[in-house]
């Protein structure tokens, strides 16, 4: 492992901030011709997850960036033209299809384990099928590669299934769309360009691919943050970080080593801040402990925690306004209106922003209405309900 020189750079703790939403494509005016496949390619990997509420998270990436871009337009972008793939990087992600040689590394540990978490019964024989079945039907479902289930709960899948996922984590089979959320598997010597399909770069080019792009993606990051981005590990990262060409720098405030991307460096992180609504899986967030750091914000999916104890709502999410994240709205859908169920806003200073977020998301998900229920604190209610009102008024006069 090369030594690594000094920092020769400090930065205070708000160019940091400012780098990391340049970084993310939340600074600045937008490549709206690049488009979500741009969002795609800038950040190197966008987080999927079932849960749907506004919208698909996958779909909120690109808003939070873009506004008001079309859904189908969203999904149309990542799932056709074998342009994008999905894998295992931070989480389950839709990744650009120049990616593929990066997770060989990932491919290769698979294999070696030789299972996922299921076992199958007759592994050779249930791969084969499922891949002869590919080569002559073309890309299938699960459903209709055999079924997904055995008729217990979700994670009692069937020997189709597990084979096929087996498949997909080793790299024979690939998944490059979804089909009414479903994946839709297919050959990857079929599906991935030859000149991107062989697993012939080692770990350690894996390695050090990745953390740079995840420093890029990031614009300023400590060791631990770079091995979040694709879910590394410390001494993986530690290994190749002299060889990315990222920079040392020392960050006020943060205590530990961190390094930026020369490019974030060269000029100065300015332009105009986007004011949205942010997933709680966005690459700008989804990483607690720096999201803690760089923007002294607590947030917790609270989902899958029992009502009673939500303090924040089921999907609430992060109000994104002048650089900063400044409170939190929890929505909802009823019909062709967009419900606001609890706002919690740090001051009256982001009353507005949040009513131009709530009015701004009603009209991207077709709503003709919007209204408020809960706001904490209690005193905002009647300047946010009003503020709402005129926003969206704006929107549709």
């Amino acid at each position: 492992m090369t030594a690594l020189p000094p920092p020769q750079l400090t930065l205070s703790a708000d160019e940091a901030r400012r780098i990391a939403l340049r970084a993310q494509g939340l600074l600045g005016v937008p490549d709206r011709r690049a488009g979500t496949r741009g969002v795609l390619r800038s950040l190197g990997a966008v987080q999927l997850d079932t849960i749907s509420v506004l919208a698909r998270s996958h779909e909120l990436i690109p808003y939070a960036r873009l506004g008001a871009v079309g859904r189908e337009a969203v999904e149309h972008a990542y799932w056709s033209d074998d342009h994008a793939f999905e894998y295992w990087s931070h989480a389950a992600c839709i990744l650009p299809i120049e990616e593929w040689p990066h997770f060989a590394f990932r491919r290769r540990a698979r294999r070696a384990r030789g299972h996922r978490w299921h076992v199958l019964a007759d592994a050779e024989r249930s791969c084969a099928t499922v891949l002869d079945r590919l080569r002559a039907d073309g890309p299938l479902t699960s459903t209709e590669l055999g079924g997904a289930k055995n008729g217990g709960p979700w994670w009692d899948w069937s020997e189709t299934k597990i084979a096929v996922e087996w498949l997909l984590d080793t790299g024979e089979v690939v998944c490059t769309r979804r089909r009414s959320w479903k994946r839709v598997y297919d050959l990857a010597e079929r599906a991935v360009p030859d000149a991107l399909l062989h697993d012939d770069i080692d770990d350690a080019e894996c390695m050090r691919r990745l953390v740079t792009q995840a420093g890029a993606a990031m614009g300023v990051a400590t060791r631990a943050d770079l091995a979040d981005y694709h879910r590394l590990k410390g001494e993986q990262v530690a290994a190749v970080i002299a060889d990315t060409g990222l920079v040392p720098v020392e960050v006020e405030g943060w205590g530990r080593p961190a390094w930026a991307d020369p490019a974030a460096l060269a000029t100065e992180p300015r332009g105009r801040h986007r004011t949205t609504l942010l997933s709680p899986f966005d690459s700008l967030i989804w990483d607690r402990p720096r999201t803690e750091r760089i923007f002294g914000f607590t947030h917790r999916l609270e989902a899958y925690t029992p009502k009673p104890k939500r303090i924040h709502g089921y999907f609430a999410m992060p109000l994104l306004a002048g650089g900063r994240l400044v409170g939190r709205v929890d929505p909802a859908r009823e019909g062709r209106t967009l419900v606001a169920r609890q706002v919690t806003l740090d001051n009256h200073k982001a009353v507005q922003a949040a009513a131009d977020a709530i009015a701004e998301a009603a009209g991207w998900v077709g709503c003709e209405d919007a209204r408020v229920e809960r706001v904490l604190p209690e005193t905002l209610r009647e300047p946010l309900v009003s503020a709402v009102k005129r926003s969206h008024d704006r929107r549709w006069s």
